[in-house]
């Protein structure tokens, strides 16, 4: 009785949304499956679907190895300098997401800071092509989801045991294989919660790859907000919004599996 009223809020705002949703691609006149064998018949919604995974899958490697390594930093620094770094890792938080992408815009444009610091270096002639292209994007993410994995692995690195190091120094290991085989394992909860939200709002992004990658661009995000106020396609949209979840259910079920691999008190 007590979750009777968590359980009924997630029932009416999540569970009977989504299989509404997804209920309105198994009706369609054409057939059952359909809407989805026609997307995956098409050449260029495989494509922006593919480019969605690999963005979002690069985004996450990124922003793991740069997240680990400066939390771990952090997390052995003096209170004082910990905090404040803490405060410099947050506070591009403060400013909303189509802000922030709005400012990788003036960097890597034409005239943008990055083409003249180049042209300046005599590294480049002309000004080239930064924007609308699959790096730009995902420099944005990164530097857009980068702080929520530097915040995760910080509770996580704080909470390992200064004794456990020192142990494993006394007993001759070097500092790399002190943070290869205690401190990587014993972090590895953390880094699963950071992969999974980076993972998840990098392929359901939307206004960083609309603003920085365009229509030459697509993902998925962009093509589902195309079907669905564009060519008011609903059955696709549906069926894209389908596809989404289902990438992302299976994709945190792997790394939950992974997780326990690597460490059995994973979850």
């Amino acid at each position: 009785m007590l979750s009777s009223p968590a359980t009924l809020a997630v029932s009416l705002f999540l569970i009977i949304p989504v299989a509404a949703t997804i209920s309105v691609t198994f009706t369609a006149p054409a057939g059952l499956f359909a809407p989805y064998t026609e997307f995956f018949d098409s050449r260029f919604q495989r494509t922006v679907l593919w480019r969605t995974f690999e963005v979002a899958a690069i985004t996450t490697v990124v922003s793991l190895v740069l997240g680990l390594l400066t939390a771990y930093v952090v997390s052995r620094c003096p209170p004082w300098m910990k905090s404040l770094l803490i405060v410099l890792a947050v506070f591009p938080l403060l400013t909303g997401v189509v802000v922030r992408s709005f400012a990788w815009l003036i960097i890597l444009g034409r005239n943008g800071v990055m083409n003249n610091t180049l042209e300046w270096l005599g590294v480049i002639e002309r000004p080239i092509a930064l924007l609308y292209t699959q790096t730009s994007v995902v420099i944005a993410l990164i530097y857009i989801f980068i702080p929520l994995m530097i915040l995760v692995l910080i509770g996580v690195l704080e909470n390992i045991p200064e004794d456990l190091l020192q142990a494993s120094a006394s007993l001759g290991a070097s500092p790399t294989r002190t943070f290869v085989q205690v401190v990587l394992p014993l972090a590895t909860p953390g880094l699963i919660v950071g992969a999974v939200l980076v993972f998840t709002a990098s392929f359901t992004s939307y206004a960083t790859p609309h603003l920085l990658g365009g229509t030459r661009q697509m993902m998925m995000g962009t093509f589902l907000h195309q079907r669905a106020m564009v060519t008011f396609d609903w059955v696709s949209a549906s069926t894209v919004a389908a596809i989404m979840l289902v990438v992302i259910v299976t994709t945190v079920l792997v790394m939950t599996r992974i997780a326990k691999r690597l460490n059995p008190m994973a979850s």
